[in-house]
């Protein structure tokens, strides 16, 4: 791997003013970068994110469209071809809501923010929208509040040994560890009529820090607006599954719609949380679902709420601004970078310290073009429009483009939002090497060290905190920490690159900065604005700032070099942990089972039970089979053995190979990564095509890696798993036969 990072990078980033089909001239890479990074301006970067935050900007408010314009304007003034696409997609906004309670003493929810003194941006209140949770249903319910804590599946089950049931009643349900639809969804499922979500002030408020205008925090009035659709069947406009929202698409009626939630639900602000909460009267809630609020938590004998939503659920225009960069060697290879320009307020970190920073970079890629710079492969920046709502913009275009974009996207570069701290890389296994390139070259502008260098001080720190640094076997694992590439964590949903991973099978990744500094307590809500951003998240813009440099860089690579970028090894490596793991699992959950069958023989949940409260005994658990898992055992083994194979053939022959045996191994690899992927999808949610990586069920937004299989076993589904483990096997001989085609090129 050293070798051939040494050997590769003399190569990268040559500015080509060759023909078609001729090889580029090799140029100095760090002089390139370095012009590159004269270009980018923290000052501009922070101007855009005031102008671009200035107003609401969710999907249908005219400063959304305005936004998009003004893009176009820029990318075109910079050189860069460059249209918008339009979509309408269905977006429902609320026509009226109400939440109060029921009896004497009254209390009714307040749904807006009142402006932050100080805060210029919080005063343009004009088309914001009120609390607000999209593709929840519309209803207009009654009935008595539980507290169900982050309301997870294991929340559900705890509740279920306290002897208290959600059926006919409304949950109140705290923001955290599980995506807010997933929060909608096991409520319904376990026979709640609504669902109430709130920031508990433990996770993002004065528990953490002192409140906005003071301090970075949620102050009690915040509320977290956002997406409720169930993912779990596919993000993007519910009404046109599979193919692009264009006008003339066809669209299945509303009630065909299978990602549109069944209750109604509304997000309310920790100070209205406090006023439900303290009117509880039942069971005294366990020790971890206490959270930060002066109130006793307790999960029954809650009051009666009136809980009503009505929504006007028409079709929106969303406007994704595409600009290209056309190829002077490979035009019809494609390198995406991309971000989103709404939010769902002013949205000034989320997500418009991310779009600043792609603009940023345009601008440099565009003056280096005029001077002379031409990309090997074509760039293409894309602004997508309806992220918030859940992945409009880039889903619709993912799929009106598909077919396109399965011959020629190379690579799909994703950010959001941006903060100050460490930088936060999560996709596609074989990327690896890629990223810790750029990871190596770009130095922390606060403390002078590399951004690989201080993640590998941070891994090593945690290591010696919990006690596991110098003794047994713990030393060669603070040596890896030292020297190994750093691994990506696998993606799964909640941003825009879900549905070239997911859908498409191509390889992605998302970056960012994180750790030092935070928007969570101002996350979705109307005080997520510029002078928030400006004094709390990122002063200066310096790390807005860098994100263009790192992001920039790696676009510029992936475009100049003529050799695949993709690196088999880093997939080996993780499909050898990913299996590991499903392994364990499977063994854990086969021996909880026989614990609790033990357990329930010998009564001892009704032994051990407080006789003074109400309790319950759970359900047994399915005894979990034994799988034959030789099938897949056998394909990571291929995989490993091809990967190294290719990876020793690469480093030593790669960059002397001529040019026609260059196009013919990028030829193979270019789309080595859509063989992870099946047309028949994953059980119960065929859109999820990837049987690598995809958004868990029950997570929403975390990964969940070999998933047909993994959830079939979570889920007790014993058929489906072992009718997953042959099809996840063959996907992944799949890509190591195609690594075994390169080979014979290479060799």
């Amino acid at each position: 791997m050293k070798r051939f990072l040494a050997v590769s990078t003399l190569a990268l980033l040559a500015p080509s003013f060759a023909v078609h089909g001729d090889p580029a001239p090799v140029s100095d890479t760090a002089a390139l970068e370095t012009t590159f990074d004269k270009a980018i301006d923290p000052q501009a970067i922070g101007g855009w994110i005031k102008t671009m935050a200035a107003y609401p900007n969710q999907v249908g408010s005219p400063h959304d469209k305005a936004n998009a314009e003004f893009e176009l304007s820029l990318f075109k003034s910079w050189g860069w071809k460059a249209n918008i696409e339009k979509f309408d997609v269905l977006f429902p906004t609320p026509l009226s809501e109400v939440l109060e309670t029921v009896g004497p003493n009254p209390f009714k929810a307040t749904l807006t923010e009142r402006p932050i003194p100080g805060d210029v941006t919080t005063t343009h209140t004009d088309g914001a929208l009120p609390a607000y949770l999209a593709y929840g249903a519309d209803g207009d319910v009654t009935g008595d509040l539980v507290y169900v804590n982050y309301g997870t599946e294991q929340d559900y089950k705890t509740l279920e040994r306290l002897g208290v049931s959600v059926a006919g009643k409304i949950v109140i349900v705290r923001y955290g560890q599980v995506w807010r639809g997933v929060k909608f969804a096991e409520a319904q499922s376990h026979g709640a009529i609504g669902c109430i979500i709130y920031s508990d002030p433990g996770d993002d408020g004065y528990a953490l820090d002192a409140t906005y205008p003071d301090g970075s925090m949620r102050p009690p009035q915040g509320i977290q607006r956002g997406s409720a659709m169930n993912i779990t069947y596919h993000p993007g406009d519910p009404l046109t599954p599979g193919i692009g929202a264009t006008p003339g698409a066809k669209r299945v009626s509303l009630d065909q719609a299978t990602n549109i939630q069944k209750i109604p639900g509304l997000p309310i602000s920790y100070g209205d949380a406090q006023a439900l909460l303290a009117r509880f009267k039942g069971t005294v809630a366990p020790a971890a679902w206490r959270g930060a609020l002066g109130v006793t938590y307790r999960v029954s004998g809650g009051p009666a709420v009136h809980l009503a939503v009505k929504s006007n659920w028409d079709l929106k225009p969303i406007y994704d601004v595409i600009a290209m960069l056309p190829g002077s060697r490979f035009p019809d290879q494609w390198v995406i970078r991309a971000n989103h320009h709404d939010g769902w307020v002013y949205g000034a970190s989320d997500p418009m310290s991310g779009q600043a920073a792609l603009l940023a970079e345009a601008r440099a890629l565009g003056e280096m073009a005029r001077k002379g710079w031409k990309p090997g492969r074509t760039i293409v920046y894309a602004s997508w429009d309806g992220e918030e709502p859940m992945l409009l913009g880039s889903t619709e275009w993912a799929e009106e483009h598909a077919e396109e974009l399965k011959r020629k996207a190379v690579i799909y570069i994703n950010t959001d939002e941006n903060m100050r701290g460490f930088l936060s890389a999560l996709g596609s296994d074989d990327l690896r090497h890629l990223i810790n390139g750029v990871a190596n070259d770009v130095k922390d502008p606060e403390t002078g060290a590399s951004l690989a260098d201080r993640l590998r001080a941070r891994t090593r720190l945690r290591a010696f905190d919990h006690g596991s640094s110098g003794q047994n076997g713990s030393e060669g694992d603070r040596k890896t920490s030292e020297n190994a590439e750093i691994p990506l964590r696998p993606l799964g949903s909640g941003s825009d690159y879900s549905s070239f991973i997911d859908y498409l099978g191509v390889p992605s990744v998302d970056l960012r900065f994180t750790g030092e500094a935070s928007n969570e307590g101002t996350y979705h809500s109307s005080y997520d604005t510029f002078e928030h951003h400006s004094k709390f998240v990122d002063p200066g813009f310096v790390y807005d700032a860098l994100l263009a440099k790192v992001t920039g860089r790696l676009v510029m690579r992936a475009a100049d070099e003529d050799l695949p970028i993709v690196h088999p090894i880093g997939l080996a490596d993780a499909m050898g942990r990913y299996l590991s793991d499903l392994k364990r699992q499977t063994d854990m959950a086969r021996a909880q089972a026989v614990t609790q069958e033990g357990l329930l023989r010998d009564r001892v949940f009704q032994i051990s039970a407080d006789p003074t409260i109400t309790n319950a005994v759970p359900r047994p658990l399915q005894a979990v089979p034994a799988f034959d898992f030789a099938p897949m055992d056998m394909a990571v083994k291929h995989l490993m053995a091809s990967a190294k194979t290719y990876e020793a053939a690469f480093s030593a022959k790669g960059a002397l190979l001529p040019q026609d045996k260059k196009r013919q191994l990028q030829a193979v690899m270019q789309d080595i990564d859509q063989t992870l992927t099946s047309d028949i999808g994953l059980p119960e949610r065929p859109w999820y095509r990837n049987l690598v990586y995809a958004p868990g069920k029950n997570t929403g937004y975390s990964a969940k890696t070999l998933p047909g299989v993994r959830e079939a076993i979570e889920d007790g589904r014993w058929d489906d798993a072992r009718r997953y483990i042959p099809l996840t096997a063959k996907v992944i001989e799949a890509y190591a036969a195609r690594l075994d085609q390169a080979n014979r090129i290479l060799n």
